[in-house]
This record gives structure tokens, sequence and C-alpha cells, in this order.
């Protein structure tokens, strides 16, 4: 019972976020690049779900997945942030963002055990969408460097969360779980389609 408390609550606050306000005219880019890169993920429901998503199906899968998957996660995101950063123009990046929350979602639900180099690889392209979208949003004249750090730091403490949250489902009923991934799958599908 106190794991399902603490998975309702870690839910609810996360459910708090809403996806607008990680994007710019919020007054988040008034902010020095390390503020603002530091708050852009944690100021959208988008970004927190599949974040802590991967963090949380990451802990079920191989031992090299489990380790690398912060690295894969960061990986991701700088990459996709160059991108943006590079001029490349990249359609539907907020529905691919909404995708990568459904299939997070999906992932956890069917408790899918991927081979690493598929899961590793699946994992970065998600968070491609992600860091371009960071990198797009970045408000202008600040520091690439500080920005770039502070959604780094802020992206593995979502990620730690939902591996330490996925740490403790796992001596709960395997129900809990595929109820969680199915609740953040749905989240996806709103978000893709609104």
């Amino acid at each position: 019972m106190k794991i399902m408390t603490k998975l309702l609550m870690g839910l609810g606050l996360m459910l708090t976020a809403t996806a607008a306000l990680a994007h710019p005219g919020h007054g988040v880019e008034t902010h020095n690049g390390f503020l603002s890169g530091l708050l852009h993920p944690l100021m959208g429901i988008d970004h927190l779900l599949a974040m802590a998503a991967i963090g949380f199906w990451s802990i079920r899968q191989s031992t090299a997945m489990k380790r690398g998957a912060p690295l894969f996660v960061v990986g991701g995101m700088v990459l996709g942030a160059a991108l943006a950063w590079s001029g490349l123009s990249f359609a539907g990046v907020e529905t691919g963002i909404a995708m990568t929350v459904l299939l997070a979602g999906t992932l956890i639900a069917t408790m899918a055990k991927l081979p690493t180099v598929l899961g590793a690889s699946l994992v970065a392209l998600f968070m491609l969408t992600h860091g371009y979208a960071h990198g797009a949003e970045m408000a202008e004249g600040a520091s690439i460097l500080s920005y770039m750090a502070g959604f780094v730091i802020a992206t593995l403490a979502i990620t730690f969360i939902g591996r330490g949250l996925g740490t403790l489902m796992l001596k709960a009923d395997n129900r809990a779980t595929r109820a969680l991934g199915g609740v953040v799958a749905v989240i996806g599908g709103v978000l893709a389609v609104g």
C-alpha cells in the first residue's frame, strides 16, 4: 500500500505541470541560460512523463540498458538540441514528443523487454525530439553551454526519479505497473491529438 501511495503522489505531482508552460512566452526565457535550461523539462508534462517513463522502463531491461539509459537519454537530448542549433528544420516536433510519451507508456504497460541496441536506439530517438524542442526554444542570447547544462541536469534528475519509482514497483503487483504504463500511454495519446 505504501508503494501505491507513493506512486499516486508522484503521478499527481507530475500531472500538475502543463505542456504549454514548457514553451516560450511564459517568463522562463527571461532567466539566465542555466535556469532556463533547468526549468524547461520540469515545466511540461510531456517532457516529465517521457523522461520519467524511460527511466521507469529501463529498470526492467538488461543490465547494459539499465546502466546506459541515462546516457542514452542525455545523448539523444544533446544531439537533438545540436540539430536545432545548427538550423535544421524538424517538422512535427510536438507530435513526436507526444508520441514518445504514448510509446514509453506502452513499453511499460506491455512490460516489453528489448535487446539493448534496439532499446538504446529507441530511447535516443525519443529524446532527440525533446532535445530538438529544447534547443529550438532556447532564449536568444543565452549561453548554449549554460542552457545545455541546465537541461541535462533536469533530464537526469527526472530520469533517475523514474528509475527510483521503477525500482519500487519491482516489488509491487505487475498489474499496477501495467496500469501506470496505460495511464502514461493515454496521456501521450491525448497530447498527440490535442
